[in-house]
Parts: structure tokens; sequence; C-alpha cells
């Protein structure tokens, strides 16, 4: 995992951009935000009211200075027409939920609905935060202001875990708890995305207890749907895309047995994304993983909005958060790189 980091910590200071912390005087984001800085990974903004925030910072023996990290008090007068036009913008995309003036300036008294606002209209490249919060915290207010890349498209959280010397991707292990069979194909077509956008090649295994019809019921039936679905819409989006299902795990990372069990399958145990069948059995392989494995996670890394925000886990560490917000910024490249695109 360590080489992996590295670059991608690399394609992040090749391009720094301005992520945001709601949590900002927590006290892992805070030195999270030191070795940031040091690395020069990102340019982070915080989000309160700077008598606070450097006291904490001196409280926590930081070194952080005024020119390296911007503060943004989101409850000062000096800030109103910010404040004004952030309100005005949550009140016209929540029209159709009868938000009011009054409840949006209420909403935006939180950092986390600030810090997204501020990602929607460009004051920021990405967010992260959940290092105090739950998933929902993080992701409700990202729905809401940022949404998603179609309207019904699924948000979903992709784990990369080193195993051995090889990084694969696990997805849903956050988000989705029971997804149905068009569900998986997009999570299936984000997660190939992701792993292009950070170098990997992506071949994906749609996972199940069945092996190409080794048994019949209706969960192995939603897997060999989704595959087919996926498969169908790769056509037009990932043309290149090797993809295949339902498999078994074995089959989908073990040669040997894949010849024995699918010798036909465009996966030939060299899957490196896993596309779990539902969210529990997500979480419960990458923490087997993890566990039991030894292998090392990273994430998740969430898929689907239309800009970059992040969840972490409250249980993190600080070097945990610089990796997520080397992945966000990596992540603000690329979003950058398609608006471009899009405006040519």
């Amino acid at each position: 995992m360590k080489d992996f980091l590295e670059k991608v910590k690399e394609q992040a200071k090749a391009d720094p951009k301005r992520i945001v912390f709601p949590e900002s005087t927590e006290e892992r984001t805070l030195k999270a935000v030191e070795k940031i800085l040091q690395e020069g990974i990102a340019k982070p903004i915080l989000i309160g009211k700077p008598e606070d925030l450097w006291k904490r910072i001196e409280e926590l023996g930081l070194t952080i200075n005024h020119e390296q990290v911007q503060i943004v008090n989101h409850t000062c007068e000096e800030n109103k027409n910010y404040l004004d036009s952030y309100v005005k913008e949550f009140v016209e995309l929540r029209k159709d939920k009868g938000l009011t003036p009054e409840q949006a300036k209420e909403y935006m008294q939180e950092p986390i609905y600030y810090g997204t606002m501020m990602v929607h209209k460009g004051d920021a490249d990405g967010l992260v935060s959940g290092a105090i919060h739950s998933t929902a915290h993080t992701i409700l207010p990202a729905l809401q202001i940022i949404k998603t890349h179609e309207r019904f498209h699924k948000v979903s959280g992709v784990f990369f875990i080193k195993y051995k010397d090889e990084i694969m991707l696990f997805a849903d292990a956050a988000v989705t708890i029971e997804p149905d069979a068009k569900d998986l194909a997009g999570i299936a077509l984000d997660t190939a995305k992701t792993a292009e956008r950070f170098g990997i090649t992506p071949r994906v295994a749609m996972l199940s207890f069945s092996t190409k019809g080794s048994a019949h019921h209706p969960l192995a039936k939603k897997m060999i749907e989704a595959t087919d679905i996926v498969i169908e819409r790769a056509k037009e989006e990932m043309p290149h895309l090797v993809i295949d299902g339902e498999m078994q795990l074995d089959a989908a990372v073990e040669p040997w047995v894949a010849k024995i069990k699918c010798p036909q399958a465009k996966i030939q145990g060299d899957a490196n994304i896993l596309i779990f069948p539902d969210l529990q059995a997500a979480n419960i392989g990458y923490k087997l993983a993890t566990y039991f494995g030894s292998a090392e996670a990273i994430g998740p890394i969430l898929q689907g909005l239309n800009k970059p925000v992040n969840d972490l886990s409250r249980g993190c560490k600080a070097e945990e958060i610089v990796h997520i917000t080397a992945f966000t910024v990596i992540e603000a490249q690329h979003q950058e790189k398609q608006q471009k695109e899009n405006q040519n």
C-alpha cells in the first residue's frame, strides 16, 4: 500500500486543490492538516471562529501558520455576502421540499452544510468529514446540495485494499444497504471508473454464492441481472471494461479455481474489483480481509456525487485523514478536467 499511496500523494501534490474540513477543531483533523501542509497535498480550508481554531492549534502544539490555511468564520457578519448567497442557493435547491429562508439560514450555521455549499458553489474543490460524525452526517448534505450524477444514481463507497502485492477495490462497503440489480450495475461502473482515475486497469467480478448458474436462487439471479445490465451499459460508457459474473469469490481471485468452475469466463481468477451483492456482505468482506488476512484498507471513497465529498471512519487516525484527502484532491483534479472538456 505504501508505494500506491506515495503515487497518490505525488499525483495530488502536482495540482493541490482546496479541501474543506468542517470538523476543524477535532484533534486528528488538525494533526492531519499539519501533515497535509508539510507534504503539499492540498490547500486546507477550516470552518469556525479563528480565535477558537488558533487556540486549539496552539494547545496541540502544531506548526500551522496564518499564511498556510484559509479559515472561514461562517457565522460572522463579515461573511454575510457569502452566507446570503448560500442561503438563497439552498432555498432554490430545496424549494420542492418547502424549505424557507429562515430554515436554510439555520442549516448554514452547521459547518457540514456550509462546507458542502462551498464545494457546490466552487469556493472549495472537495470536502472531507466524518472523524466525529456518522456517515449520514456527511452524505445527507451532499445529496441535498451537490447531488448525484443522475436523479436515481446511488452513492456508494469503495475501499482500496492491499493484499500481498495487489491493490483491489471492494464496493459497496459503506452506503447502499440493499442495492437492486440496476444499482449494482451503477456501482460496478463507478468503481471501474474510480480505479482508472488512480491508475488501475479494472477487472470486475460480480460476486455471489453461485458461479455461472451453480445455484438457483433470487439472490444469485440478482447478480446475474446486474452483470447483464453493466455489460450492456459498458458497451457505451467503458467498451474496454473486463467484467463478468455471477461468480464466487474463489473463482474471482484464484486462477486454478476459475479454470474448474468457469473456464469460459472473462475473469479467470484475476479480478481486482469485487462488487458485493449488498452492504452487509461487502462490509463483512473487507473487515475479514483486514482482520484475518492482514490486508490494508483505505476508504471509503464515495462515488456517484457530482463533486468530491469523502467520509471518514470515526475510528480513523490522522494519517488516514491525510490519505483520504489525497484521494479527494485527485477526484477534484478529475472533476476540473471534465469541466474543461465539457466547455470545449
